[in-house]
């Protein structure tokens, strides 16, 4: 059936065949286990026989030795005996050459065994070889496919072969891939056909940078040679493909011969023969063009007609376009081609100044025609003013520029007449400014005689400030010092103006430059005005200052509806029908029922002056028209006057702003003159302080070159200028031209999101873009991705591919600030090229990531330089890629960029410091590590673990302790160093505790204790400096320390790094001293009960306390009282009083306390200003206001809040979820953004409330803008319901689509999102991109983004079910992409956990089995992680508690280091090893004090072991200690709590009163005995709301009739966690309903639901109204007197149903 072989079987394989074996049938399957070499002698007389018995058995038992035997017996059980010996007789020396390999343990063929007898004679087979053994359908799997099948069926199956292995690439390229023995396959297809290869592998057209391999590039180089070298030569962006690999590098191209001119007409006969393209995969895409460019029509006819043989075509992804091409072309066919450009027929210049002249063939005549351009157009004023008033032709103005300043500058620009007293033409002094500048600067504004002279005509003030920005910082001067130093202050003393009225210069100075008190010292001053407008020099003054006090008032409300009333009676309209006057003005306003007497006659007198106006000019002499001109305006200035103090209301600023921009507006569309237009806007600077909505009106009616105009003069009042001004020139056919822009550009840091992103499509004019990159520095980011939004516009990545590899350069800054999914198309060779932009600009995170993934992965030659420059875009590689540069000289480079990336913070994947740092086997022996090497390794230090550091000595430690106090160890960790550090030296030299930096969260609190004060004080500047810092056993040893001294009085300015720690008692007693320099005192930032003890102390001599007063207590004052505060305001009730106390309180570095915050909202409200104090509050304060007081404001009030969160969101952050809630609902009904999409200029403009919104806006976010800023929204704080719509979003097809279609460059921008995305979602991303490094880099990101300053209030805001439904999504993704929820697969060794990937990851994300099956030392140096991990359940702590017993033995040996690592662990000691174990260090008291879960018998026995490890009895106890001790303290018996020193627990109350302690009813009263002692706190009917506040959650202990006699102070001191730990039935016998009132919205919120249950009804209501204040609910008042029924019908209880829900819906 097979033919015989033409070459040995073992000629590819390899040279180690020598020979055939001869072997012999053995009949049983034991027989061939035991000899399986048996079987392979070729005996015709047993093979009838074979397919019965060892191929029978192989398939009854399922042998899996081998699949190639199993699919080869498979095949011959179809056989009958006959073809079975056919077969046999053919192929015997085939069947063994493939068994003997599979059946013998040997690697080679050699043997003393006979040749094998020469084979039978063939006959014909009736099954072919591919139906037998060559199933090519089946090899998907390329590792299951054996050797030596491939060599059989290569041999015996040829043409099957060639077509399906060597034609499948992908197939071809995994045989050899997976197995060595199968690289004969590249030699083998190469030479089974001539073109072959070049036909499936030199597709040039399909070379990526990406995909181009250098094997390739070698087969065609070999092959095509010719084809390639041209291609190389004469495409660049095929060369920057090619080149793009290192190793290429070896190919010598051959340029120097320039290609001939091919004949177009010979190719097109040659290669579109339409008739002979039958198979499409011969077809190239050369070809296809070619014919499309020089035969289109042929091309439409034969093929976009043939609708068949275009459907072939379209199957390939590489001529899909084809299929647009032939839609277009069968619509509009192709015409003839066109007539070659003639520049005597299409530039006529003679005809063009009388007829309209295309744009594009003014271009067009300049590109071809520049001399005669330049003669007939440039030269022809005429001509040029008539096509440059075209927007599009404005760029002639520049090309001509040159001919036209050449002419035209000696003539205008006659410096030397300037020195005389002449009038100069504003414009030609503009002119010569802007195109002789040079020569301008020099002899005029360093001329001061010349630049007197200019200044006494009003309209050249605008000199001023362009000779300030020409000449430099006191440039100007000519020889007298120049104008450049003009001191307003010293020279405009308005009041001597009245005896000796100044010059024209100082008038002209001191209006440009004290424009302020120039109004208020002469505009308000009528004699001294009057003066002034009787010289001519000075006449211009009465008009300024007319105009200016006309626009310093804001717009009034605009008309009201026109409806008619003439048919109702109507007293002004009256009157002026009898007086006769025609009037033109609309009478129904002043006629509507309820119009004020005001409005009417303000219509009267304005028909009258229109009546009267004709006569008056007919009748009146010069002398008395001027009289009456003089009385009108005095009459206007009046009226104007006291509509300004606001005693009347006639509108007279706004009809006079009307009518002059009326009258503007009117004759700048009548007037033709453009001379007189300049004139007029010349006079017009001062209407540029318009409103911007009445500046518009103007501004519409006019063209591009009276804007041009506006623009030049612009700059005498850019400093008084409304910010957003420019806006009024956005218009694109304003902007449509580089000219144009060029005169907008200094406008550019002004420009609004939306403004930027709208700009007109000057993408490619040159000149915009080097304007936009020469100012995009002075932007904000926001700004500039606008700006990049904008020009990622007109890029394509066709576009940024043929850009070459100088493409960022070329494109400069504003390619940095592309959107991701434009900016991921820039090549590896562009990014190495443009590095330099791209570093000195900001990349965002996304974008760092794809340039240090694009570098470092393509090039594997990067040089030292390089690498510098790279810097921590080194830290976000593939380890594997830096692996290559081991033995290169930038591999020191390299670690030091990642050394630097894990000191600032920026942690890389655990192997890229496993394997570039941590992998040696120096760290098997820490003694044998040098000083030095220990500095290097300082920063990986933490991962090692405290056992590590332990293995180290003195010597190795003390040199090194510069680089190791930057290192953020833990406290465990850095105790260890210290210890040895410090083993034979004193901390108590000066200056050794600022050494240790942050290692001096080591120090044990004993040694602390021990340190003079003056060490102590010394280092408390430097301590505050450092993460992690003072514990707080520590901190309260410190500051008990310096504050038991007298002298602290006179450290404030030292101590005051921990004055948040400091206790109350410690200020309490020395409070009058502190007084005694209240200055100093007023400046230090004293925590709230601290402030308010003092400023109690302070009003003791203080009994008339005002507003002056009150503001120099400076941070005291925050302490005020509600009684006190409301007594200042009452005092002194003024506007100005209150902004002062409030910009005060907005000033404090410490948060204002919630009772002082609601004190000021309730003071202020009934103000009558209450609404314009506002803006003064702050966010801080705003966010106290009742949600029933913010949802009335009125949509200006509404973003006046809107602006104040945005500023500052930190305070927002705070606020419970409800109120967050209710407040943004609340905020987008009022600001109208509640339906329709939602628009990324609403999302900015909320900030971060945007993701608060409710779900139905949330989920209309534009899905463009959700694409393009994932990076951003990545940053905010999702609950989850908007965490699923977020992953909703995600796999739509507009965004990303299904996720299985997902790439790397998806998941980059995707990031920490993916944690969103449901588990049954999760599961169907590829396994293949869910790498080890992918995962952790993920975690990383998250942890990032949870320690920032969204992200830690973010998560602190919400419950712990939110919390941990968000680590099982995370734990989830690891243990299903690791692998560890496959039934039944073993965790390979290379995903097994370790220290660093714990530290990259979260340890209780992993599996329980992965964590105990860790190595000791893994285990051991992982052990404070776990301890720490809030996220493991009770039965795995458990399971880890053992795997520590094993490494350290019971619980008896554990060393204080151990158990302070144990962490949450501890908690799963029995009582009877608690008992055993060692707590003599304070730091070990106060790990296991800070576990919260410890039951009472196990607390009972820690507190015992605390006292006898220490050996001091109960009244011995430092405040230290007990602090230490935290949970543990209720393990001390009521009674014995009694014994406890009251002082030094009133001391320790600080710390213990933030916890949620499980102490019973008689320890908390025994505790809250302890503070109210005569020496600590006095008699609870004493505290004020300080004491309140220090004692935290004690509170809840006091008995309760003292709680029960508590007033309204002493609750607003209550914190809410004392309120939540009062015992139901205690909570509902000690407040009665007027207590509960007084409760603040955060103390009702943490009532539990089981004190509510045991709540009477009235109570209940009170409850329901201090919750109100936000819940926005009505209140419950059943617990009133039930009265009457007044619900006698079902239907009275529907209708009172309806009402409730109509005003919950307001």
């Amino acid at each position: 059936m097979f033919l015989t072989p033409e070459s040995t079987l073992c000629s590819y394989p390899g040279p180690d065949c020598q020979s055939l074996p001869t072997v012999s049938f053995s009949r049983t399957l034991k027989a061939v286990e035991d000899n399986p070499t048996a079987l392979l002698r070729c005996d015709h007389d047993n093979l009838a026989r074979f397919n019965d018995t060892l191929c029978a058995d192989i398939i009854t038992v399922g042998l899996q030795s081998s699949s190639t035997l199993s699919t080869f017996c498979n095949a011959l059980s179809i056989l009958n005996p006959t073809e079975l010996e056919q077969v046999w007789s053919n192929t015997c020396h085939v069947i063994q050459a493939l068994l003997l390999p599979l059946l013998e343990d040997r690697s080679d063929c050699s043997g003393d065994m006979p040749a094998p007898p020469p084979p039978g004679p063939r006959v014909s087979r009736s099954l072919s070889l591919s139906q037998l053994l060559c199933n090519y359908g089946n090899w998907t799997n390329a590792s299951d496919v054996d050797a030596g099948l491939v060599t059989l069926c290569s041999e015996n199956d040829r043409q099957e072969f060639i077509l399906a292995v060597c034609s499948n690439i992908q197939l071809m390229q995994a045989l050899m891939n997976n197995n060595p023995n199968n690289s004969w396959l590249w030699n083998f297809c190469v030479n089974s056909s001539d073109g072959y290869m070049v036909s499936q592998f030199c597709r040039y057209q399909t070379w990526t940078a990406e995909t181009v391999d250098p094997t390739m590039v070698a087969v065609c180089w070999d092959q095509d040679k010719e084809r390639l070298n041209i291609l190389l030569c004469r495409n660049l962006d095929f060369f920057t493909v090619v080149f793009s690999h290192a190793d290429n590098n070896w190919l010598q191209l051959n340029c120097t011969e320039a290609p001939t001119q091919p004949d177009i007409n010979s190719l097109v006969a040659a290669s579109c023969q339409y008739s002979e393209w039958r198979n499409v995969m011969e077809i190239t895409i050369e070809m296809i063009s070619m014919c499309i460019q020089n035969d289109d029509k042929g091309f439409v006819l034969e093929v976009c007609a043939n609708a068949t043989f275009l459907n072939e075509l379209l199957r390939n992804s590489a001529t899909v376009w084809v299929g647009e091409y032939c839609t277009v072309s069968l619509n509009s066919p192709p015409t003839n081609p066109p007539v070659v450009f003639s520049i005597p027929d299409w530039c006529n210049y003679d005809k063009w100044s009388k007829v309209l002249v295309d744009p594009s063939m003014v271009e067009l005549c300049w590109r071809h025609d520049q001399m005669g351009f330049n003669k007939n157009v440039c030269c022809n004023m005429p001509l040029l003013e008539k096509l440059t008033l075209e927007p599009q032709n404005e760029w002639l103005v520049s090309v001509c520029v040159d001919k036209e300043t050449k002419d035209i500058l000696p003539q205008v620009c006659k410096y030397s007449d300037w020195n005389k007293p002449i009038i100069v033409d504003m414009t030609d002094l503009a002119l010569c400014a802007e195109l002789d500048s040079l020569n301008f600067t020099q002899k005029v504004c360093a001329n001061t005689t010349v630049l007197q002279n200019l200044l006494a005509n009003p309209d050249n003030t605008w000199l001023l400030a362009y000779c300030a920005n020409h000449t430099g910082p006191g440039g100007g001067g000519g020889q007298g010092g120049g104008l450049m130093g003009f001191k307003p202050v010293e020279q405009c003393q308005y009041h001597s103006w009245t005896v000796a009225l100044p010059d024209t210069s100082l008038l002209t100075l001191c209006w440009d430059y004290d424009q302020a008190n120039f109004v208020s010292s002469i505009c308000t001053n009528t004699g001294l005005l009057s003066l002034l407008t009787k010289e001519p020099y000075s006449l211009w003054v009465g008009t300024l200052c007319t105009t200016y006090t006309n626009y310093t008032k804001g717009n009034s409300q605009g008309k009201t509806n026109n409806t008619s009333t003439d048919s109702q009676p109507c007293l002004v309209r009256d009157i002026v029908r009898r007086l006769n006057w025609t009037c033109t003005a609309d009478f129904s306003p002043a006629c509507q029922p309820g119009s004020s007497q005001t409005q009417a006659l303000q219509l009267l007198l304005h028909c009258g002056v229109k009546a009267l106006q004709h006569r008056l000019e007919g009748l009146l002499t010069t002398h008395m028209a001027s009289v009456v001109d003089q009385a009108t305006s005095v009459a206007v200035v009046l009226l104007v006057a006291l509509e300004e103090s606001q005693m009347m209301s006639l509108r007279v600023t706004e009809n006079i702003r009307f009518n002059v921009l009326k009258s503007v507006v009117l004759y700048l569309e009548k007037e033709t003159n453009f001379d007189n237009k300049r004139i007029l806007l010349q006079c017009f600077g001062e209407y540029f302080r318009i409103p911007l909505a009445s500046l518009r009106a103007v501004l519409g009616a006019v063209d591009i070159t009276t804007v041009r105009q506006i623009l030049q003069y612009f700059s005498r009042n850019q400093g008084t200028l409304q910010a957003p001004w420019y806006l009024c020139f956005s218009r694109p056919t304003w902007l449509g031209t580089g000219a144009s822009f060029l005169n907008w550009y200094p406008y550019l840091p002004w420009s609004t999101l939306q403004t930027s992103s709208h700009c007109p499509p000057l993408q490619t004019n040159l000149i915009v873009r080097n304007t936009i990159n020469s100012n995009i520095r002075s932007l904000s980011v926001e700004q500039r991705r606008a700006f990049g939004r904008w020009y990622s516009r007109a890029l394509s990545s066709l576009n940024m591919t043929a850009g070459g590899p100088s493409f960022i350069r070329d494109t400069g800054n504003l390619i940095v600030y592309l959107p991701f999914h434009s900016f991921q198309h820039l090549s590896p060779a562009q990014l190495l090229v443009g590095m330099d932009v791209l570093l000195m600009n900001t990349l965002s995170q996304l974008q760092q990531q794809f340039v240090a993934d694009s570098l470092i992965r393509t090039f594997r030659n990067l040089t030292v330089e390089q690498f510098r420059r790279l810097g921590n875009l080194t830290c976000l590689s593939d380890p594997k890629d830096l692996q290559v540069y081991r033995n290169a000289e930038a591999f020191s480079v390299i670690q030091d960029n990642i050394r630097t990336c894990v000191a600032q913070g920026l942690r890389g994947p655990s192997d890229m410091i496993s394997s570039l740092f941590l992998n040696g086997s120096e760290l098997q022996s820490p003694g044998s590590l040098s000083a030095g090497r220990v500095s290097q390794l300082a920063p990986f230090l933490p991962w090692l673990g405290v056992d590590f550091l332990q293995k180290l000595s003195q010597s190795q430690l003390s040199p090194a302790l510069t680089a190791l106090a930057s290192v953020p160890f833990t406290p465990a960790q850095a105790s260890v160093i210290v210890d040895k550090v410090y083993l034979n030296n004193s901390l108590a030299l000066p200056g050794q505790l600022q050494k240790l930096g942050s290692l001096v969260s080591g120090v044990k609190v004993e040694t602390l204790w021990n340190l003079p004060s003056d060490i102590l004080l010394s280092s408390l500047p430097d301590i505050a400096l450092h993460t992690p810092g003072l514990n707080p056993p520590q901190a309260n040893t410190i500051t008990t320390k310096l504050w038991d001294s007298p002298e602290v009085t006179g450290w404030l300015d030292k101590v005051e790094p921990l004055l948040p720690s400091t206790p109350l008692l410690s200020v309490l007693t020395r409070a009058s001293l502190l007084l005694t320099n209240r200055t100093m005192a007023g400046r230090r930032a004293w925590n709230t009960q601290q402030a308010k003890t003092l400023f109690k102390e302070a009003v003791k001599t203080m009994p008339n306390l005002s507003t002056e007063t009150f503001l120099a207590l400076g941070s005291i004052a925050r302490g005020v009282s509600c009684t006190a505060l409301r007594q200042l305001f009452r005092d002194k009730p003024t506007f100005s009083s209150m902004q002062s106390v409030l910009a005060f309180m907005n000033k404090q570095s410490v948060p204002l306390h919630s009772s002082l915050k609601k004190c000021i909202i309730e003071e202020l409200y009934y103000f009558d200003f209450f609404s314009e104090l506002l803006g003064e509050f702050g966010a801080q304060i705003t966010l106290a206001l009742p949600v029933s007081t913010i949802k009335k404001f009125p949509a200006d009030m509404m973003d006046t809040l809107r602006k104040m969160i945005v500023k500052d969101s930190h305070h927002f952050l705070l606020l419970p979820s409800t109120k967050q809630d209710i407040l943004v609902d609340k905020m987008v009904q009022r600001l109208g953004m509640y339906t329709g999409e939602f628009t990324e200029d609403e999302f900015r403009s909320l900030g971060i409330m945007a993701t608060y919104v409710v779900d139905e806006v949330f989920v209309q976010l534009v899905r463009s803008f959700f694409v393009e800023s994932l990076e951003f929204l990545r940053e905010f704080c999702y609950n989850s319901s908007k965490r699923d719509i977020v992953a909703q979003i995600l796999q739509e097809p507009g965004t990303f689509g299904p996720v299985q279609n997902w790439t790397p460059e998806t998941l980059n921008q995707v990031g920490r999102f993916l944690f969103f995305l449901p588990k049954e979602t999760l599961q169907q991303i590829p396994q293949a991109l869910m790498t080890q490094g992918r995962i952790e880099r993920l975690f990383l990101s998250q942890r990032r983004w949870e320690s920032g300053a969204v992200g830690a209030l973010c998560i602190q805001g919400r419950d712990q079910v939110e919390q941990t439904k968000l680590f099982e999504r995370q734990q989830f993704v690891l243990q299903n992409f690791l692998g560890f929820l496959k039934v039944g697969q073993v965790t390979p060794p290379a995903l097994m956990p370790t220290c660093e990937k714990l530290h990259a990851t979260q340890p209780s994300a992993w599996s329980t089995d992965s964590l105990t099956g860790m190595s000791s030392a893994a285990f051991s140096c992982s052990l404070e992680l776990f301890g720490q991990d809030p996220f493991f359940s009770s039965y795995q702590q458990k399971l880890l508690l053992q795997k520590t017993k094993e490494i350290y033995g019971a619980a008896r040996s554990f060393s204080s280091s151990v158990i302070t690592q144990l962490g949450r662990i501890a908690s799963q000691l029995s009582v009877a090893e608690l008992s055993v174990i060692r707590l003599s260090e304070l730091s070990t008291i106060s790990a296991l004090g800070a576990v919260s879960t410890w039951n009472s018998r196990q607390l009972a026995v820690l507190s015992s072991s605390v006292l006898n490890s220490t050996q001091v009895g109960l009244s011995q106890l430092s405040s230290s200690t007990l602090v230490a001790m935290g949970h543990i303290v209720c393990g001390i018996k009521d009674s014995d709590m009694r014994s406890l020193n009251a002082v030094e627990f009133s001391k320790a109350v600080l710390w213990l009163g933030r916890l949620r302690l499980s102490c019973s009813e008689e320890q908390q009263q025994a505790l809250t005995g302890l503070l109210s002692h005569s020496l600590a706190f006095g008699p609870i009917s004493s505290w004020g709301p300080e004491v309140f506040i220090e004692v935290g959650a004690l509170a809840a202990g006091l008995p309760d009739m003292a709680m029960s006699s508590l007033v309204k102070e002493q609750i607003e001191g209550f914190t809410p966690l004392a309120v939540s730990l009062i015992r139901a039935d205690k909570f509902a016998v000690v407040f009665d309903p007027a207590q509960i009132s007084m409760f603040s919205y955060e103390q009702a919120k943490a009532v539990t639901e089981a004190q509510r249950l045991l709540l009477s009804p009235v109570q209940l209501t009170a409850m329901s109204m201090v919750l109100a204040v936000w819940d926005d609910k009505p209140v419950d008042f059943r617990g009133r007197s039930p009265g009457l029924a007044l619900c006698p019908s079902p239907l009275c209880h529907l209708l009172g149903l309806l009402m409730v829900l109509l005003v919950s819906a307001l």
